[in-house]
This record gives C-alpha cells, sequence and structure tokens, in this order.
C-alpha cells in the first residue's frame, strides 16, 4: 500500500502550494509566501503520498480562539481517493475548539456545511481596470489625505485592522504592508484614519485587500490611486455582499464580477464594521 504521511510543509512546499492555487485559478500573489509563513510557521500541511507531495491545507491560529483555514487543495489526479480529508482532519484538529472560518468555493461548499460550518456571506471578486485610475487624478474626499501605511505608527494601523477582522494579527499585518511588491495606502483625517488598503503583485490581474474605508468615496480614491500605480492593469478585489455599497462602487467603476466564494465559519458570525469592509484581505488567510 502506497504510504501517505501528514507533516509540517517546508518553504519548498509552500511555494508549491501557491502553485497548485494558481492552477485552480485562485490567482495567489507572487509574495504571499513570506506573509503567510509569518503569520503561523506550523500552520501549513502537506500529505505526501511515497514522499511526495499530494494535498494541502493551511490551518492559521489567531489569539486563543480564532483560526482561518485555507489553501485546501488535492492535486487532481489523486482526488476521491481519500487523502484530502485525512488532510483536512489534520488541520481541525490543530483548531479545535476555535471559531473557524474560511472562504469555500461554490462547488465545496456543501462539504464545508457538513462539516459543520455556516454561511455568513458571499465574497464577489469583482476585476478590471477602475475607471480614471490611470490618470492618477483620484478624487479624494475633503480634508482626507493618502499616504504611505507604513509611515503610521503601526500600533495605530493594526488597531484599525482589529476593527474588521475577528482577532488580532500583528504579524501578518507587519509583514503584509512590507512585503516586497506590495503597496499600502491609508487614508487619513485630522491624524484619523479613514480607510486602508493594499495591493498586491499576482500571477494575473493585481489584487487589492484588504479595501477598509469609512465612505465609498475614500474606497474609491484609495483603489483608484492605488491602480495607478499598474495603470491600464487590471486589479481584483474580493467584496463582501454583506456591504451592498461595495458591489456598487465596483459597477460604478467598472470591475465585474469573475468569481465567488463564501465566507463560512463554524461559530458565530464575529463581530466586524461590515459597513466598513470594501474588500477581504485573502481568501487563504482571511
Amino acid at each position: 500500500m502506497p504510504a501517505f504521511e501528514i507533516g509540517v510543509a517546508s518553504a519548498q512546499d509552500i511555494a508549491l502550494l501557491g502553485d497548485w492555487a494558481d492552477a485552480e485559478g485562485w490567482n495567489p500573489g507572487l509574495d504571499d509566501g513570506r506573509a503567510f509563513y509569518a503569520t503561523d510557521p506550523r500552520a501549513f500541511l502537506m500529505g505526501r503520498l511515497d514522499g511526495e507531495p499530494a494535498a494541502c491545507v493551511s490551518v492559521v491560529r489567531y489569539g486563543a480562539g480564532f483560526g482561518f483555514l485555507g489553501f485546501y487543495i488535492t492535486r487532481p489526479p489523486l482526488r476521491g481517493q481519500g487523502y484530502g480529508i485525512q488532510v483536512w482532519r489534520a488541520g481541525m484538529e490543530r483548531l479545535d475548539g476555535r471559531n473557524v472560518g474560511l472562504d469555500g468555493v461554490v462547488e465545496q461548499q456543501d462539504n464545508y456545511r457538513r462539516s459543520g460550518f455556516k454561511t455568513a456571506w458571499n465574497n464577489v471578486r469583482y476585476e478590471g481596470a477602475p475607471h480614471g485610475a490611470g490618470s492618477g487624478n483620484a478624487v479624494t474626499p475633503a480634508g482626507v489625505s493618502l499616504v504611505d501605511a507604513r509611515t503610521l505608527p503601526f500600533t495605530q494601523l493594526a488597531a484599525y485592522d482589529r476593527r474588521f477582522f475577528p482577532a488580532a494579527r500583528d504579524p501578518f499585518l507587519a509583514s503584509w504592508i512590507t512585503s516586497p511588491r506590495h503597496t499600502a495606502l491609508a487614508a487619513v483625517r485630522d491624524g484619523r484614519l479613514t480607510g486602508f488598503a493594499v495591493l498586491r503583485a499576482c500571477r494575473a490581474a493585481s489584487r487589492v485587500g484588504p479595501l477598509y474605508a469609512e465612505t465609498p468615496e475614500v474606497a474609491a480614491a484609495l483603489l483608484a490611486a492605488l491602480g495607478a500605480t499598474t495603470p491600464g492593469e487590471p486589479v481584483a478585489v474580493d467584496v463582501p455582499d454583506s456591504n451592498p455599497a461595495a458591489g456598487r462602487l465596483m459597477e460604478q467603476l467598472g470591475l465585474a464580477a469573475v468569481f465567488e466564494t463564501a465566507r463560512m465559519y463554524t461559530g458565530p458570525v464575529p463581530e466586524i464594521d461590515r459597513a466598513g469592509l470594501f474588500g477581504v484581505t485573502s481568501l487563504e488567510l482571511g
């Protein structure tokens, strides 16, 4: 019988996870692995069949009570043979006792429901070149300045991020805003944060996440300013339908819906600022 073993993924394995995610059409970021690994180095599990990578999952622990599951992939030739579910069980064991979140693709959502997950909202990926982004002349609301987020006190940025995410994630955030090929902008009014967004280079369209904003006008200014850094090139934003204003904004900016997932949790839906969440950070780590 073939030997199947599950262990913590190596750095080389994490690069392979990105390749597998790309083959699934998920468009991972070129430098995602650095920030992901910094968040929880033992969170990435690889199942090996006779020593060869066969199935994977990421199970990141945040704080004492929250976890996020992603990168649940089995190599296509090995699907339906029980290897994926073994990796899944190992991952869920690592998150035992926590409220677990994930972003599930449409074809897997029934399986996740059978495992105890419930849908909180849907994320719709909008993609395209935002109207006006190429000119660099985005209209910024009066009194608001757009600044390099890395110039702000990190404690201020981390506290703002905590409004939109169920747990503190300082190691992730620190790496996310400083990773190569990431551009992080903050919207500031009278010293107070009114928005925050990060654009990262990906295998295809550059992705914006997170996208937080006090108003649609601030979100539009951030998105246009980030789009101006890659003029004429498409960007993609995973927009929660729990904030209808966000979907309307993407359509107004000329972006089209191309992909959908469901944000699901095993426990209560976390209390976050949904009205200010215009784009989730990552489908893999939340």
